[in-house]
């Protein structure tokens, strides 16, 4: 595998420091250094928005950080989720007294460390609420829609949550509106090649030359068939 990077298992804060070299809008927690926030906060009684999710995915989700969008991201390593600790400093840099809305993806790993965050959320006070994006239509069926993956629909749900926080929208407010927007999106993955995650050091699936899978899910989680690559209008 050819790659230009410096140690595999340190990509992630590589990454971070580099983006914060040329990000000055951007800061790092004092605290966490998985934790990066707007360099200057929403006004005080403003819901803060938060996100987080795997590295691997850039731009998201630390580069949906920025005004009118996202106060606050936990980042976790290579496909793999942050941890509750940071989803809880993401959760305190984001509050403004308002409330706080935690936009993001349908994973197992974020499930399980966002509730394990909003209860020590719960310990100090804190007011969190969450949607969850599960636009993916193929990784389940229209009956079991709670189980389908979040993808592209997480993008309009920071867009529409982060543009009601900024017009001062309350915690319900803006819940309301990122929800619909979740409602109001389906998408469908189509891998060409894998990846290779630099601390494995091999790819994460296997697709023959010539061939497209439909439905894959971005860590690689398998897709409904496989089949020829179509023109991109065909495939659209």
């Amino acid at each position: 595998m050819n790659r230009v990077i410096n140690d595999p298992d340190l990509v992630v804060e590589d990454m971070l420091r580099g983006i914060l070299v040329a990000h000055p809008e951007l800061s790092q927690h004092e605290g966490n250094p998985r934790v990066i926030t707007k360099t200057v906060p929403s006004p005080a009684g403003h819901v803060g928005i938060v996100t987080g999710g795997g590295s691997g995915h850039e731009p998201a989700f630390l580069g949906y950080v920025g005004q009118g969008l996202v106060d606050a991201v936990a980042v976790g390593e290579i496909f793999s989720s942050p941890t509750a600790k940071s989803f809880f400093d993401a959760f305190r840099a984001a509050d403004q007294g308002a409330g706080v809305a935690c936009l993001y993806g349908n994973y197992a790993g974020d499930n399980m460390n966002v509730k394990l965050a909003m209860k020590m959320a719960a310990s100090k006070n804190l007011q969190i609420r969450t949607v969850v994006a599960n636009d993916d239509v193929a990784s389940a069926p229209k009956a079991d829609i709670a189980k389908r993956r979040g993808v592209a629909g997480e993008i309009f749900m920071w867009k529409v949550g982060g543009a009601a926080a900024a017009r001062n929208y309350d915690l319900d407010g803006v819940i309301r509106v990122a929800q619909k927007a979740v409602d109001h999106c389906r998408s469908i993955g189509v891998g060409l090649t894998p990846c290779t995650i630099a601390a494995v050091g091999k790819p994460n699936f296997q697709i023959p030359d010539g061939q497209m899978e439909l439905g894959i899910g971005h860590h690689g989680e398998p897709g409904i068939v496989v089949v020829p690559i179509e023109p991109a209008a065909a495939m659209a």
